[in-house]
């Protein structure tokens, strides 16, 4: 199983610790909020400090695995089915070492097309 797979269920239990065992010690996370929602103006670092946002970011929110920009990510949906957020990581079948967190509402339109 992918290690985006195990991450998706560890984010939907909002288990910090089971997110923190999935992600490398030098994880890098940066969101993008557009100025329109809350996010973290600074890249949060560390394997704690991710697993942390990563928890509070997809608590309660419907996700899903799909390919985002070619790449293995999550999409964090209310149970309306619109979208919330979208995540893209990159690093080894083991480990996620950086990701991209899209909470841009403008940017997540089109993700509303894809349901």
């Amino acid at each position: 199983m992918h290690v985006v797979h195990l991450l998706a269920g560890a984010c939907a239990a909002a288990d910090p610790a089971a997110i923190e065992l999935l992600l490398a010690p030098g994880v890098v996370a940066v969101c993008d909020g557009g100025g329109q929602v809350p996010a973290p103006p600074e890249p949060v670092r560390g394997a704690a400090e991710v697993a942390l946002l990563l928890a509070g970011l997809f608590a309660g929110l419907l996700l899903t695995v799909s390919m985002v920009n070619g790449g293995p990510g999550i999409v964090g949906r209310r149970d309306d089915g619109s979208p919330v957020a979208v995540l893209v990581a990159t690093g080894s079948a083991r480990e996620i070492g950086a990701l991209w967190i899209v909470l841009n509402p403008g940017k997540l339109h089109r993700w509303t097309l894809y349901s």
